[in-house]
């Protein structure tokens, strides 16, 4: 159990160093990083703009060479593009645009002219999820129960252990009565 969650620390350590000199902040407890819709999108849009494609040619390739390197990837069950959107709509209009948008972030990636070989290509293909949330996952405002919705439009990529299923069932059976 121990070194299933020293993985986990693992890669998020070298996550985190490998963003240390920049703006993308990697999430402490999960490895994910956040794009703002706003960065990527214009509003109710799911085309990348062109300043967000130099963003994303920046990171994507850094933080996936992280989760695909030979000593985590063995580890790696699933690589996740989760797409989120602010409650202005429908559940169902979000949702189409919140998954069109995880999705046009997943097609960049894996376009080799953006910065990963074809073997990562290859690699990411195998693992790669995507997800539209709608608006089923907002952020709120820091100690209110108001919604943040600049912050709730959001893309994030996140990745997923082998063993978390299995950590949730001993954490299960060790809360039991």
């Amino acid at each position: 159990l121990q070194n299933i969650v020293g993985i986990r620390t693992d890669i998020i350590q070298e996550l985190q160093n490998t963003f240390s000199n920049s703006s993308m902040q990697v999430d402490a407890q999960t490895g994910s990083i956040t794009f703002s819709s706003d960065v990527l999108f214009r509003y109710n849009s799911a085309k990348l703009t062109t300043e967000s494609k130099t963003t994303l040619k920046e990171i994507i390739p850094l933080y996936l060479a992280v989760l695909l390197q030979d000593s985590y990837r063995p580890y790696i069950a699933e690589i996740i593009i989760e797409g989120h959107t602010d409650t202005d709509g429908s559940y169902q209009g979000n949702m189409e645009l919140s998954y069109n948008r995880a999705n046009a972030v997943a097609a960049f990636c894996q376009d080799s002219k953006n910065g990963l070989s074809l073997d990562k290509i290859e690699q990411l293909r195998q693992l790669l999820t995507v997800n539209g949330r709608s608006y089923s996952d907002p952020v709120y405002q820091e100690g209110t129960t108001d919604i943040n919705m600049a912050a709730s439009r959001r893309v994030e990529i996140k990745f997923r252990l082998r063993e978390d299923e299995m950590i949730n069932k001993i954490t299960d059976i060790l809360n039991r009565p």
